[in-house]
């Protein structure tokens, strides 16, 4: 049994549940916490003679927590002194645990990416929703997000990030980083993630979104292509990708309204972004490498679906 401190006993008093309380209580029940131990297991430091590894399922938590408020190993550390809430939900108690440190923070991340864990996290997500019929097979939404990247050379090896380049959105904006393409069912779940640099054109990597089982296809207008049109009518594939104008000429107000009617479907697949960018905070790279956020992505969208249906999730 821990001792219950002071200050816990009167934060149990207050008339509120707060909005970040409410929040953590949710994806605390719905996140598969014991199939996901199972998968990190194998691969974390195991008790000896000598300093003794954090709990677990603490890191687990506490990682999860950074992806969600989007903070760095230091400030995830201030914010665990900082907030009960966050203390609570990692299950630490002042006067009886141990606060991780930054370092130990850090070292928790570099084994998820080491051995791919995220990657393995988010097929189990997916597993888990296909199981229970959440995640729908029938058709692909497909789309894809310019992540930035520092455009700065003052560093220490006086250059850009070389996994990230530049790319251009709507015909008239320029960013510096990493896009995050994504194939999700006809709801918005997300169920295959690839990650190229901004200047990767999104319709080169339309084969990689798919599962081979769709009947429907949308996208948008960036993904439309005759050849991939007549190869999805081959495969029985109905292609709903917004029509794209030839050169020199306009779209007909036929398919001006096919395009709007699509859409309203299409707009599901930004749902996800909404979340990891609008919600989390995750609109700027914060590791260098393609590799270490690609990771971190894997992990958001995973979180990300499980948000998304977590009101299903929950015990009634």
């Amino acid at each position: 049994m821990k001792q219950t401190t002071f200050a816990s006993v009167a934060y149990d008093r207050k008339g509120k549940v707060t909005r970040r309380e409410r929040f953590l209580s949710e994806m605390d029940q719905v996140i598969p916490w014991s199939q996901i131990l199972g998968l990190i297991e194998p691969h974390y430091p195991k008790a000896g003679n000598g300093t003794q590894p954090m709990p677990m399922e603490r890191m687990l938590r506490i990682y999860c927590m950074q992806q969600w408020f989007n903070l760095s190993d230091p400030g995830m550390e201030d914010s665990l002194y900082d907030s009960e809430s966050m203390r609570r939900f990692a299950q630490i108690e002042l006067q009886d645990d141990a606060v991780p440190d930054e370092s130990t923070i850090l070292r928790f991340r570099h084994l998820l990416e080491q051995h791919k864990l995220t990657e393995r996290i988010f097929a189990l997500v997916r597993g888990l929703l296909e199981s229970k019929r959440l995640m729908l097979r029938s058709g692909t939404i497909v789309d894809a997000t310019i992540i930035d990247a520092p455009p700065s050379t003052k560093n220490e090896a006086k250059a850009r990030d070389p996994d990230m380049k530049q790319g251009k959105k709507n015909e008239r904006e320029w960013h510096f980083g990493m896009k995050a393409h994504v194939g999700t069912d006809l709801n918005g779940l997300v169920h295959t993630l690839v990650t190229t640099h901004a200047a990767a054109h999104d319709s080169t990597q339309l084969p990689k979104l798919l599962h081979g089982k769709e009947k429907v296809l949308y996208g948008d207008q960036a993904y439309w292509s005759e050849m991939h049109r007549l190869a999805a009518r081959q495969c029985g594939v109905r292609y709903r990708v917004n029509r794209r104008r030839n050169r020199g000429q306009q779209l007909s107000e036929h398919w001006k309204g096919l395009n709007r009617l699509r859409s309203s479907t299409r707009a599901r697949g930004e749902h996800a972004f909404r979340i990891v960018k609008q919600l989390w905070g995750f609109t700027k790279v914060r590791y260098r490498g393609l590799a270490k956020n690609t990771a971190r992505l894997f992990a958001m969208f995973a979180l990300a679906n499980l948000y998304m249906v977590r009101r299903r999730l929950l015990p009634a």
